[in-house]
């Protein structure tokens, strides 16, 4: 099991990837009506997150800047930033050094238990695997927000 989370993570990051690279610059901080953050803002969260998750999981120090915490975390939003967000090139460094780690991932460090069980709402983590898997669904979520984030810009222009 643990090894088809590891295939699952890098082709979700791949996927991710694809359609981060694509999308044209000008976009990433229009706001689309009826969403509550950009495109910029949504690639930042998952970037911010998988890290949150990985850091919790494997107890490695952060990869990322401290500023993604002040632009990206839940409850942030683009019209509070005081300062420039990272570039769209940037982010895909991030994304791409992210899918690097994963794919060094093993089996066997996914079924490791954490050092605290990990809370969320109702929910609890118990594994590195879990709490992976977890981070799988969000980067899912907001890839599909980001997709129609996308659409509807696209149709506006």
């Amino acid at each position: 099991m643990s090894e088809m989370i590891i295939n699952t993570a890098k082709i979700a990051r791949q996927v991710v990837l694809q359609q981060v690279q694509v999308i044209p610059e000008e976009l990433l901080d229009v706001q689309p009506a009826g969403f509550n953050n950009t495109i910029r803002w949504n690639v930042g969260h998952i970037i911010y997150w998988m890290e949150k998750y990985s850091t919790l999981s494997f107890g490695s120090p952060s990869a990322i800047p401290d500023s993604y915490g002040t632009l990206f975390n839940s409850g942030t939003k683009p019209s509070d930033w005081t300062f420039a967000p990272p570039s769209q090139k940037e982010l895909i460094e991030m994304l791409t050094a992210q899918l690097s780690r994963l794919s060094e991932l093993t089996p066997e460090i996914l079924g490791e238990k954490l050092s605290t069980p990990y809370a969320m709402g109702p929910f609890q983590f118990s594994t590195a695997g879990e709490l992976i898997n977890f981070a799988l669904i969000h980067e899912a979520i907001h890839l599909g927000t980001i997709s129609s984030q996308l659409k509807v810009l696209l149709s506006d222009q």
